[in-house]
Order: C-alpha cells, then sequence, then structure tokens
C-alpha cells in the first residue's frame, strides 16, 4: 500500500477543529451499558478460543492505577498514595482476576502483545512485580518470541538505575516514557516536575538493555506552553532519536476530570496558540526524519509502526496504534477495557467494589457492548480509514453482503464537503484519505458512526486537533 506523505494545511484543520471520538473502539465507551455483564463476557471468550487456539494469539492489557503524585492534566483512572503498601492487597486481587479470566482462554493461545499501564505501572516495587508476572505466567501463554511486543509506560520520576535492566529480565522489549513538556514552568502548572537529564539517560540506558523500542509520550496545548518554549522538548527528544513519538492533543475537560479544575485558565494557550503548537510539532518532527502514522503518533521510518502503515497491518486499539491486527484483547485490572469477539467489556472502576467482585469467584465486568453486524461493518469502515486511509468498498461488500453505495448512501453525501475541500478522493471503488486529510482522520472517519448524532450535544469528547 502506498502511503502519501502527509500535507498539513493549517486552514482545513482551523475550519474541521470540532469534537469527535478517538475511536480507539467502535462503537465507542460511551455506548458501553450495564446489560452486558459477566455471563455476557464468559460466552464471547470460550467462543474466542476457536478450533485452533494456537493460531489466536492473544493481547494482554494490565492496568496499574496508582501514582505517587497527581498530574493536573491526567484523566487516566488513577489513585493517588505516596504508601508502598497500598498496593498489595491490589496485587492480590489481579493476580487472582488472571486466574479465573484464564480458565476462559485456552492455554495455547501465544501472549503476542502484553501492555502494562496505569496509573503508573512502575509504582510496583520489586516484589510486586514480580508477583504479577508470575500469575500471568501461570495462567497465559507468555513466551520469549521475537514476535512478541511487549511493553510498560513508565515515569521516569518512579524509577532507578536498575528497573529498566530488571523490566528486560522479565521479558519486557517495549518501553514508553511520559514526559509531557520539559519546560519547568510548564511542569510546575501540570504539577510534574521532572528532570529532563534523566530522562534523556533512561532512553539511552533502555537501548544499552536490548529494548527493541522505545517511544515516548508529548502533550501539547497544556498550560504555559509557547511554540517556542515547547521547541526545546521536541529538540531534546529527538536528539535521543526514541522510535516512536505520541504528540497528544491535550484534552481540557474540567467538567469530566477534577484533577484539571486545578489548572488556572488565565494559564491555557488559546486556540491560535494551540493550533501553533501543533503546526511546529509537526514540521520539526517531519523535518528530522520522522513519519507521520497518524492521529498523533510519528515514527523512524525503520519502526514496525512505519512497516505496518505501508503493508496494510495497521491496527487501533485502547493503547492506540499497534502492529498487532485484531487480537483478542484481555483487560486487567480496574477500570481496564477488553476486546473479544465482537464485544467490549471494562472492569469494575472502584478498587474495594473490585475487590469484593474477585473476591467472590466472579470476572468483575462492570459494563461492555455486544457488537451487531452494523457496528461490525461500521467499525470495518472507520478502521480501515483511521488505519490505512482507505476503505475498499468492493471488498467491504463481498465481506458482508451489502451494496456499499446504497447501505452508506447518507454517509457518502456527508463525506462530499469533505471531497470538494479535498480531504478524501471518492470513486465508484474506494474512498482514499487524500494527504492533506490524514491529520483529519477523525472527522472523515465521524460520518460513518451511527451513534454520533445521538451524542452530537455532549461535551464528552475531545477537540479532533
Amino acid at each position: 500500500m502506498t502511503i502519501q506523505t502527509a500535507e498539513f494545511d493549517l486552514d482545513l484543520i482551523k475550519r474541521y477543529d470540532g469534537r469527535g471520538p478517538r475511536y480507539t473502539s467502535y462503537p465507542t465507551a460511551v455506548q458501553f451499558h450495564d446489560g452486558f455483564g459477566e455471563d455476557d463476557y464468559k460466552r464471547m471468550a470460550l467462543a474466542s478460543n476457536g478450533e485452533q487456539p494456537a493460531s489466536q494469539p492473544l493481547s494482554i492489557y494490565v492496568h496499574v492505577p496508582f501514582c505517587h503524585s497527581l498530574c493536573y492534566y491526567c484523566g487516566c483512572h488513577k489513585i493517588i498514595t505516596r504508601h508502598q503498601h497500598s498496593a498489595d492487597p491490589y496485587v492480590e486481587h489481579l493476580v487472582e482476576e488472571m486466574r479465573l479470566q484464564g480458565e476462559l482462554f485456552d492455554s495455547r493461545r501465544p501472549v503476542d502483545q502484553l501492555h502494562f499501564g496505569g496509573g503508573t505501572p512502575t509504582f510496583l516495587d520489586e516484589r510486586q512485580f514480580a508477583r504479577v508476572m508470575d500469575g500471568l505466567a501461570r495462567n497465559f501463554g507468555l513466551h520469549q518470541g521475537d514476535n512478541r511486543e511487549y511493553s510498560i509506560e513508565i515515569d521516569p520520576r518512579s524509577v532507578d538505575k536498575n528497573t529498566i535492566p530488571r523490566l528486560a529480565e522479565m521479558g519486557f522489549n517495549r518501553l514508553s516514557l511520559g514526559i509531557q513538556d520539559f519546560d519547568p514552568s510548564v511542569q510546575q502548572a501540570v504539577n510534574r516536575i521532572q528532570d529532563e537529564e534523566w530522562t534523556l539517560f533512561l532512553i539511552r540506558q533502555a537501548r544499552e538493555c536490548g529494548f527493541g523500542s522505545v517511544s515516548v509520550d508529548l502533550i501539547y496545548g497544556l498550560p504555559k506552553q509557547t511554540a517556542d518554549s515547547f521547541t526545546h522538548t521536541l529538540e531534546s527528544v529527538v536528539q535521543a532519536k526514541p522510535d516512536r513519538i505520541a504528540a497528544y492533543s491535550y484534552a481540557h475537560l474540567p467538567q469530566m476530570f477534577r484533577a484539571q479544575r486545578l489548572i488556572r485558565d488565565e494559564d491555557m494557550p488559546s486556540g491560535a496558540e494551540k493550533l501553533a503548537l501543533l503546526t511546529r510539532t509537526v514540521e520539526f518532527l517531519t523535518a528530522r526524519g520522522y513519519d507521520y502514522i497518524g492521529m498523533d503518533h510519528f515514527a523512524l521510518p525503520e519502526d514496525e509502526l512505519v512497516k505496518s502503515l505501508h503493508n496494510g497491518t495497521l491496527h487501533r486499539n485502547f493503547q492506540g496504534y499497534s502492529t498487532h491486527a485484531e487480537l483478542d484483547l484481555v483487560g486487567l485490572g480496574v477500570s481496564a477495557i477488553g476486546k473479544v469477539g465482537h464485544s467490549y467489556a471494562q472492569s469494575i472502576k472502584l478498587r474495594h467494589d473490585y475487590y469484593d467482585t474477585v473476591d467472590s469467584g466472579h470476572i468483575p465486568i462492570l459494563r461492555g457492548v455486544q457488537l451487531n453486524d452494523d457496528d461490525v461493518l461500521r467499525r470495518e469502515v472507520i478502521h480501515a480509514l483511521m488505519c490505512g486511509g482507505l476503505a475498499e468498498m468492493r471488498k467491504i461488500e463481498a465481506r458482508h453482503g451489502i451494496d456499499f453505495g446504497q447501505y452508506f448512501a447518507r454517509e457518502l453525501e456527508a463525506l462530499v464537503p469533505l471531497q470538494e475541500d479535498g480531504l478524501v478522493e471518492m470513486d465508484a471503488d474506494t474512498i482514499r484519505v487524500t494527504p492533506r486529510g490524514r491529520f483529519l482522520l477523525r472527522s472523515i472517519a465521524m460520518p460513518f458512526d451511527a451513534y454520533l448524532a445521538a451524542r452530537a450535544a455532549e461535551q464528552r469528547f475531545s477537540k479532533v486537533i
């Protein structure tokens, strides 16, 4: 598949900068409901094993909700504490959930993808971490194969010089470091004081320890940021040459996330300043050899994400873009979201409710959704546009037994203005995202979202840019 270089058109970005889903799932989490419960999840999980389980790899997400301090921008589910022993009961219940979940999935299914997120996964000490990894190994098919992608998010403030070597010994081969911004005034405004030299040392150390991919997370649109100040962060990061860079747009939703109310409104960049930050980020990274993957992701040309983009195997899940297509995803821990078969399920969010449910021998499913035929069809179209920038109508018709033009008549009509603006090209067989449209993938995918009109008045989604 030939992917054309993205073309940054500021006027179009201004015009289409509305709100919309990020499409890490379809239907999105807004459609999850408590009518989908443990029995539904078990049924979907058992059916997912298929007739040849050894050829049905798994992906596992482990949520560690603890953090030592509160970052004001954060919208993740977390528990703020400085007491290390607070994680002990969580670890024990997490391991028990692994046992309950492991009984549903055939032991011959290899775990090709493993991701620890949070919170701060490196909040766990060596003993706690060893307990978690042992629980995973006893209940799922962990392996040391070259095709595995075992990744972990680390907060540089929560590790010492021995942490990364230990993680490598445990089998991790991918690392993601949270940076956000090195500017001291920005760090002070969001309550995340982080040493620049130490962070850059950890990137070098990860390479020395054999990590096959190192990525960093940045955020633009934070309080007190300017394009010039953020350029220093970009320069430092690029000199360290991480394989992947995620430059996320800060979604300021204080009505949803209490921590964000601690950010002063007068410190927030204006809309024009935020677009200047985006412009600088895109121009800087692409000029220094990073390819634009989509949404907020950039990668070096030799990285697996770039290869997946070009060969048509790029995938999208709750951790963002992935090289592993359509694996069943098992979510473990409070608030974790999984995808099994044609369903999504989210775990209980409150820690003690989670403990009580696991203690009673039940898988802690809070809510979820089972996809109908229309959901599966629309998910494929949205996925094709978000990941490859190409929806091949005839192939989709053949797989789903529809007439694409009739089924999606309204959606195709809604794309006409986008075609006139040069975001997409349409003919009888394909919808193709143009170089000008690659920065507006969410806007292009949104017409195919059957649920979006009913949620149009809600402020539950971030800005597209």
